[in-house]
């Protein structure tokens, strides 16, 4: 019972907290199924009815379909090419010891200091001068770069906790330098893998500044969050589209967290222990 009064302002807190995420969350999903006049007449009042005419409007006049396939082709490769550079630079800096490594190491965590907008200018240039300006190819090749200081950062961490017997077992069995990354490093780094899938995810999917700039408004390349903001526009700012809209943008995300979410919770645990 002492125990129970001791954590009573903690349990309060935490549920006044779980509050202040629903009510925003409830307010934006019941949105989905209103029209403007119910949104500003009942803004809190659950919807009439469970109609998808808001979800259609939005699909059909936003091409959110093409939109969605453009951001899951810039996103998905956009990942494979970031784990194929991440992992084998993490592999490498995890088992090289001296200052040349620590030096790269500091390298990479430079890219934390750059802001996303501070390269705008030259990312544009770049663009134009590859011939690649208005396609969504220089996003794929872009984005990972924007990714890698923080892919690198997490996952060369996890690989300096893999034991050295580890290796050294695989070596005594004849496993080549790419078999032990292939056969050792990358299972047992699954749980910072998935982390670095996930937020680089978030972080792909939400792009907005340069898929605008780099790729444009064109309805055949632009990518979902491009779209979005377009439904205000073709439909005279209403709301209940808007919101359609944007709940169908995020059912990707939702997805994909749920799938990544066990293995990112295993990466926090493993990591508080190791602290």
């Amino acid at each position: 019972m002492k125990l129970g009064k001791r954590w009573l302002p903690a349990h309060i807190l935490v549920w006044a907290y779980a509050v202040l995420l629903l009510v925003p969350l409830y307010y934006f999903l019941a949105s989905a199924f209103k029209s403007n006049d119910d949104i500003f007449a009942h803004p809190f009042a659950p919807p009439s009815s469970l109609g998808l005419g808001n979800f259609r409007t939005a699909f059909d006049n936003g091409d959110l379909g093409l939109a969605v396939v453009n951001s899951a082709l810039v996103t998905v490769f956009s990942l494979v090419l970031t784990l194929l550079l991440a992992i084998p630079a993490s592999f490498a800096l995890a088992r090289t010891r001296g200052r040349l490594a620590w030096l790269i190491e500091k390298v990479f965590s430079l890219g934390f200091l750059i802001p996303t907008f501070a390269a705008l200018f030259p990312t544009f240039l770049l663009a134009a001068a590859t011939g690649l300006f208005h396609t969504r190819t220089f996003m794929v090749l872009f984005l990972p770069a924007t990714a890698l200081p923080l892919s690198v950062v997490i996952l060369v961490q996890f690989m300096r906790t893999i034991p050295a017997e580890m290796e050294e077992a695989a070596r005594l069995d004849g496993a080549s330098t790419f078999a032990v990354l292939r056969h050792v490093y990358t299972p047992m780094c699954l749980p910072g893998i998935a982390t670095v899938l996930l937020l680089n995810f978030l972080t792909f999917w939400n792009e907005y500044l340069y898929s605008l700039v780099i790729i444009g408004p064109d309805p055949a390349q632009r990518t979902v969050q491009v779209a979005l903001p377009t439904l205000k526009s073709i439909t005279g700012t209403d709301y209940g589209v808007l919101t359609a809209g944007t709940v169908l943008t995020l059912v990707p995300v939702w997805v994909v967290y749920t799938v990544l979410q066990k293995r990112m919770q295993q990466a926090l645990v493993s990591g508080a222990v190791k602290m």
